[in-house]
Formats: C-alpha cells, structure tokens, sequence
C-alpha cells in the first residue's frame, strides 16, 4: 500500500512524554515546539483540545482523548499535525455546528489521523477546507443511541483538494464518507457497515473511488453532481437499495465494480451522461440497471449482467445499443446460441419487450400476462423486430461472463 503524505519523523525537534496525572493535555500541546512528538501514557485525557502547530499526538493501547459533550473533541488548525494511535470520543450532539471527534480547519494542510478509534462522535473525522489531508486505517463508529438521520458521516469532507481516505473501517453512521464541493479526493479500501449511504459524493470531482466494500448498508456508492470520477473494483454486498446510484453524474469510468445480493437495484442511472461501465458484475438484484431522466450517451460494455429478475429497466422510444466494436455483455437469461464458436450469441439480445413497458407504467397489467392475446403478441414482437418500441439492444450478447473481480470476504479475487 502506497503512503501518503510527508514522513513526519524529518521534523521532529524532540520527544515530550506525558501521562493522565500531569498537568492538563491542551497545555503541553501549547508548550510544545514545531515537529515535537507527544508521547502520550495509558489512561484517560480531557478534552476539548486544539493543535495548532505542526506536532506529532502519538498514543497507544488505552489511551482515551475524551471530550465533554459540546463542540469538537480535537481541532487541528495549524498544519502538518499528525495524530496517531489514540482513541477519541465525546464529542457534542449538534449538527447546525459540525460537532466532531476531530476537525480540521482549512489551516490544518496535510493533516494525518490515522491508527485511531474514532467512536461515539455525533461527526467521526470532518476535513473542512485543509488541502492534502490523510485519514488512514481508523475505527470509526458512530453513536447507535441516535436515529440515522440524527447522526453524522463517519469522515466528512469539504473543499479539501488532494485529500485522501484510505483503510478505515467505518460504522454505524449516517454517511460512511461523505464529500461536498471538492475535488481531487481519494477513497480507498475502505469498508463500510450499518450506515445510510457507503460513499456519498456532491459537487466533487476529478476523483477517485477504489477497493472500497460496503455490505448490507442503505445504498453503496451514490454519486451526485458530480463528474470526472474514477470508480474502481469496489464492491457492494446486500445494500438495500442501490449498489450503486447515479444522479446529475457525468463523464465517470466505472470497472472492475461488483454488485451482488443486492436489493431493490444493482444500479441507477439518473439523468446522467457520458458514463462509461466496463468490465463490471451485477448480480442477484430486483433490477440489474434502471436509467430514465435522459440518460444518454452512456458506454455499457463486457459487463456481467446475471440472475438479476429484470435484468434492465428503460422506459423510453429510443434505441440504445450496448455493444461496441463487436463486443456486448453477458446475460445470464439470454438463450441464445453460439453456432459459429465466436464467443458471441448468434441473434441480438433484447432485454425488455412492449409488455414490460406496459407493465411498469400500469403494474396491475401483470394479471393478463398469461393471456392468450399476450402471448400472441410476445411471440409476434419474437419474430418481427420492428414490432418493439424502442429500448435497449445488445447486438454481440458474450456467451460468457468476462473476468471480473470476484470478492471474497475481505479480498477480491479475478474470476
């Protein structure tokens, strides 16, 4: 794994040692000099604090940084300040004020939180305007006697370009990540559990989302306002909703993602634009992909799309065809055959018919599918293409699955 950010120890004037019965935490803060590490003992030390110059807080097993119920537990507002390997909580319950465990202020450039426990914060970790800061390999847990929509994200960002998050393990929140009006952000390997949305992206862009995991949350990855992301091998496992959620986000490349046990979606496309989806797996959902709003001119190619009981959801006139240079997706429900042993169907794949467009807009119409007049009419619509209104068509349908990545527990693995 990469490492990101300065290596702190270059700057380190001196080592100060401190423990719970020595004076109070903020003031050897306060004493300390530029690039000095404070090493902090076992126990418990009060906050609030505020680091406001380029040190190194360092702990270990058992030790606490415990706020008192109101505002932020710790603020960095100066840069370059490290915090590592400390456990902190107690933050304040009011969201108008952006309580969290640890906030940094748009002084605190290339910020690191990392190796900490983060727990029982109404916001885990909020990076508000500081450039280049690192959240890595924390626990951040959320306060569980709070409704959803009472708690903050687990790590909040705004207009914090070049700032990474990367292998924290988040829970227990509104938003896992939440991001708003920034760009040139990194999240990856994070995993996500029990909270509204994995990832949530606003007004972000030119950014990257990689090797992330969420299971069994609301949504997975829902990206909004957003363009130019890069979304790669991630995966969502058993999220409710949607896998993955696409509204007003345009000009983003999405591979190597798997969505599988889902719910309701693997993903939704709305009134977005110039999307490009390779080589990605979408299984075992109510709807594989459901796109309306005007999507248009939207790439849909060497995808798996398998065991899902729709596997594409469009309402629409128009013909959109999802296969280029000779290539298409694989479908699991195509039974089609390949004489000629090219790896391709030997006809085009359609996913939906006339019926199904009548359906969705007047659901009670299922209770005529059996009719002898509608199968009549499927078989019509089989035989003379022309007789479809209009949707999706695949004209090279794989034969097979392509290789894409199959995760395993805590791994993915190439299938």
């Amino acid at each position: 794994m990469a490492v990101w950010g300065a290596t702190f120890s270059s700057l380190h004037a001196s080592e100060i040692e401190a423990s719970p019965p020595d004076k109070g935490l903020q003031e050897i803060v306060d004493t300390a000099q530029d690039g000095d590490r404070i090493l902090l003992g076992p126990g418990d030390y009060s906050g609030p604090i505020i680091l406001h110059r380029p040190v190194m807080l360092e702990g270990g097993d058992d030790v606490r940084i415990v706020g008192n119920g109101t505002g932020n537990v710790i603020t960095i507002d100066g840069p370059d300040v490290m915090l590592r390997g400390v456990t902190v909580t107690g933050s304040g319950l009011d969201l108008s004020t952006q309580d969290s465990g640890v906030f940094v202020t748009p002084n605190g450039d290339g910020a690191v939180i990392e190796d900490s426990v983060i727990s029982d914060n109404l916001i885990g970790i909020y990076l508000s305007g500081p450039e280049n800061a690192t959240v890595r390999n924390n626990i951040i847990v959320g306060r569980q006697d709070l409704r959803v929509n009472e708690r903050g994200n687990g790590v909040q960002l705004w207009n914090t370009p070049g700032s990474v998050v990367v292998g924290n393990a988040i829970s227990q929140g509104r938003d896992g990540i939440f991001v708003t009006t920034s760009k040139q952000n990194r999240f990856i390997g994070n995993e996500f559990r029990n909270v509204r949305f994995a990832v949530h992206y606003m007004y972000t862009h030119d950014s990257e989302i990689r090797d992330n995991r969420s299971f069994d949350n609301t949504v997975g990855y829902a990206l909004m306002f957003s363009d130019g992301l890069k979304v790669t091998n991630n995966l969502s496992r058993g999220d409710r909703d949607h896998g993955i959620l696409l509204n007003y986000a345009n000009k983003s490349e999405f591979s190597g993602n798997v969505v599988d046990r889902g719910g309701e979606k693997c993903v939704f496309i709305y009134n977005s634009n110039k999307n490009d989806f390779r080589g990605n797996r979408f299984e075992g959902c109510g709807i594989g992909v459901q796109f309306t709003a005007g999507s248009e001119r939207n790439v849909i190619v060497g995808n798996a799309f398998s065991g899902n009981r729709t596997q594409v959801k469009y309402v629409g006139t128009r013909w959109l065809e999802w296969s280029e240079n000779g290539r298409g997706n694989y479908w699991s429900d195509n039974a089609a055959f390949d004489l000629d042993g090219d790896g391709l169907g030997d006809r085009a794949y359609r996913p939906n018919d006339m019926l199904d467009q009548v359906v969705w807009a007047h659901p009670s119409a299922k209770l005529l599918l059996n009719a002898p007049a509608i199968q009549i009419l499927k078989w019509a619509q089989s035989r003379f293409p022309a007789l479809h209104p209009g949707g999706v068509i695949d004209s090279h349908p794989l034969m097979a699955p392509p290789v894409i990545a199959r995760f395993e527990g805590d791994g993915y693995h190439a299938e």
